[in-house]
């Protein structure tokens, strides 16, 4: 409808359903990174990595063109970089949200602060020409995906037992439960190591959960679905962390029987994963805060 206000988080939360639904049949959702960059999307201009839903949105148009470079920035941030935007190509939107200020009137008595919802079109490196992607050099003594996962969660402090069939948070001991290592087998697209730290990253972004940490209270907002949230959450934090360590991030058959909650939570809450992706980047940011 002409003159109709561009919803961002409607055009995002709707990218978002589509993508999940095309690949509901295999389990295979936009935040499972096997191919190309599996990294954080990368601002050009501030070298600096997306966050939130911003990641899940670039990740899902990444994966809809086959964009692998992972670098993205607005008409103008690709100019200044010394490239040029292709004639036609269609932008990725992101948002970014502005304060603002509401003065006091007769219903308030002190002015409050709000949160502007701000879309911002942006384009991939695959998108401009003049531009080449920088090759990053790894030193020879660099730690390997698996020792950075290891030595990472290592320094989160977390209490890690292992045993039993079952992976889990239990919040009562706050402790985290695991199968034995040896328990965990590859795929075509990860290795065992691979898919028992991204099970392992899959609970410790439950354990951030607790009071003393992020304090993650979903039933405020979502009621009787908030462990079908608190599960989204996890999901997010691991495909999030993963994506920081360089480790594929193995979807898990035993998550598929929540893809039916979130799709209805999305369809009738068009922020909820906006709330969802923020959330488990708190906790992502939390973890990697307490590690060296």
């Amino acid at each position: 409808m002409p003159g109709q206000r561009f919803d961002i988080h409607q055009h995002i939360t709707n990218k978002l359903i589509a993508a999940i639904e095309s690949g509901a049949g295999e389990f295979q959702l936009p935040w499972h990174r096997s191919t190309g960059n599996i990294c954080r999307p990368v601002n050009v201009a501030s070298k600096k990595a997306y966050c939130g839903v911003n990641i899940l949105s670039l990740w899902a148009t990444a994966d809809e063109h086959a964009y692998s470079s992972g670098l993205w920035g607005t008409y103008r941030q690709w100019a200044e970089a010394g490239a040029q935007v292709r004639k036609g190509e269609k932008a990725a939107f992101i948002v970014f949200y502005k304060e603002f200020t509401v003065e006091a009137d007769d219903n308030n008595d002190e002015p409050e602060t709000r949160l502007f919802a701000r879309a911002t079109p942006v384009f991939a490196a695959e998108q401009v020409d003049g531009f080449t992607t920088p090759t990053i050099k790894t030193p020879a003594s660099i730690m390997t995906p698996i020792d950075h996962a290891e030595s990472f969660i290592a320094s989160t402090g977390a209490t890690i037992s292992h045993g039993g069939e079952r992976a889990f948070y239990r919040r009562s001991t706050d402790s985290i439960q695991l199968p034995p290592r040896e328990a965990f087998n590859g795929t075509a697209t990860s290795s065992p190591a691979e898919s028992y730290y991204s099970t392992l990253l899959h609970e410790l972004t439950h354990w951030t959960s607790a009071p003393t940490r992020c304090n993650r209270e979903l039933g405020r907002r979502f009621g009787d679905e908030a462990y079908a949230m608190e599960e989204l959450v996890a999901e997010l934090g691991a495909a999030f962390l993963c994506a920081d360590l360089g480790v594929t991030d193995e979807p898990r058959a035993d998550h598929a029987q929540y893809l039916s909650d979130w799709l209805r939570i999305m369809k009738a809450d068009k922020k909820a994963i906006f709330a969802a992706a923020s959330k488990a980047s708190q906790a992502a940011n939390y973890l990697a805060g307490k590690c060296v």
